[in-house]
């Protein structure tokens, strides 16, 4: 584990320098130019130029469509699935998951790229990829399951074929990720794909009343 007070930098293994900015409370990063291509690479895709289709041997994340709509009422219903998550996220911005589904790959699509995640073709929830920045070639990730999808390792598995389409098929360099200190299921889902925790116990604005006490992780 890798931990930093605040305001102070640290070096970690992947092409940037990074820092906590106490007034922002956020990760910033001083971006080191990667080579060029040589003659004959192939250039990465740039995220946001695709709605991007992962298929696995059991997983599928694909974008959603009005005939997920009754499943994606039930995730976005469940108070459990969302106690450890903020309360902006765009699946609950509209009362109508039909609106959700029309506005997801325009409105949405401004910010987010939100994906729905199936095990052998049932839903099982949402894969979300925010908090591009293009400059530094960074994204965050976020997910969150139907209850009864816990506890199979599907989240590990689905953020593991996200990670490798970042690193391997686009230009992204910097994967990021918040975790409530409470939320021990989801810190366990980033430890196994290899994020590591840079800033621990740092307060957030998460839409609540409150801050809430977040971890944040880098990969």
């Amino acid at each position: 584990m890798i931990r930093n007070d605040r305001d102070s930098a640290l070096t970690v293994d992947f092409p940037a320098v990074l820092c906590y900015d106490s007034e922002k409370q956020t990760i910033c990063a001083v971006h080191r130019t990667a080579p060029a291509a040589a003659k004959g690479e192939d250039v990465k895709k740039k995220l946001f130029s695709e709605i991007p289709y992962l298929k696995s041997g059991r997983l599928e994340l694909r974008g959603l469509t009005q005939n997920d709509a009754p499943v994606l009422r039930e995730l976005v219903d469940s108070e459990n699935v969302y106690r450890y998550l903020p309360t902006f996220l765009f699946e609950k911005k509209y009362p109508d998951v039909t609106t959700v589904i029309d506005r997801l790959y325009d409105e949405c699509w401004k910010d987010s790229i939100i994906l729905g995640v199936f095990l052998d073709g049932e839903f099982c929830g949402l894969m979300e990829l925010y908090g591009y920045r293009d400059a530094i070639h960074k994204v965050s990730v976020g997910y969150r399951l139907l209850e009864r999808c816990w506890r199979k390792g599907i989240a590990s598995e689905t953020l593991g074929m996200m990670v490798d389409y970042l690193y391997n098929e686009t230009d992204i360099e910097i994967i990021t990720a918040s975790t409530m200190v409470e939320n021990e299921a989801s810190a366990n889902v980033l430890w196994k794909n290899g994020f590591q925790m840079v800033i621990h116990a740092v307060e957030e604005d998460w839409g609540y009343e409150k801050p809430v006490i977040a971890d944040k992780w880098i990969r």
